[in-house]
């Protein structure tokens, strides 16, 4: 699968490393601080960051229908150190060959080709950079054709109300303005408000 005439595993590797750079900008004092998904701390989204990583590679390895490799971790003393290294299994995952033409269970999906499963975990990593650097009121990184990418795959998530909110990954989708750009309309697609946090990029 390509996007934008580039493959999405490498598509995908660049949104993960960026997540992993912000992440690894908060200090002790930031864990508590809240974070543009509604109720959770940057511990909570942090972990669940760390958990989609883990069971990504796992689906990407044929065991994405097994539970626990999808659980966040109770207690995690290191946050950003436990995400690096989810991040380093994830990408070594994604990088065998043949990945986008296998078959990933993914929970609430079942089963769906590995290029479009790649492709979801590209937006949302996009989102959660973004969501990290809005927290820590850092800079997000990312280079247009990666932005380009994520837009494409955020326009094509389904908008039905039944399927948004609490218990879905995304929020309903807020309407988009007239002139923005890729990261802020695909921010607006999955229900995220760039305007009320004070990220730059």
């Amino acid at each position: 699968m390509t996007v934008t005439g580039m493959n999405v595993v490498e598509l995908d590797r660049i949104a993960v490393q960026e997540a992993v750079r912000l992440v690894d900008l908060a200090t002790a004092a930031d864990w508590t601080r809240d974070t543009p998904c509604a109720g959770w701390t940057l511990r909570r989204l942090v972990a669940h960051m760390t958990a989609q990583h883990v069971g990504f590679a796992a689906a990407a390895r044929g065991a994405g229908r097994e539970p626990e490799h999808w659980r966040e971790a109770e207690d995690v003393s290191e946050p950003a150190r436990a995400h690096r290294s989810a991040a380093a299994e994830v990408l070594a995952a994604f990088a065998e060959p043949g990945v986008t033409e296998r078959e990933f269970a993914l929970p609430n999906l079942g089963g769906i080709p590995g290029g479009r499963a790649v492709g979801f975990h590209l937006v949302d990593y996009v989102v959660h950079a973004w969501d990290v650097a809005a927290t820590l009121g850092a800079t997000v990184d990312l280079p247009e054709h990666v932005l380009g990418a994520a837009l494409a795959v955020a326009r094509a998530v389904p908008t039905d109300p039944a399927r948004r909110g609490p218990g879905f990954p995304f929020a309903p989708a807020l309407e988009v303005p007239e002139g923005s750009g890729p990261l802020q309309e695909a921010l607006r697609l999955l229900g995220r408000s760039p305007e009320r946090w004070p990220v730059r990029g």
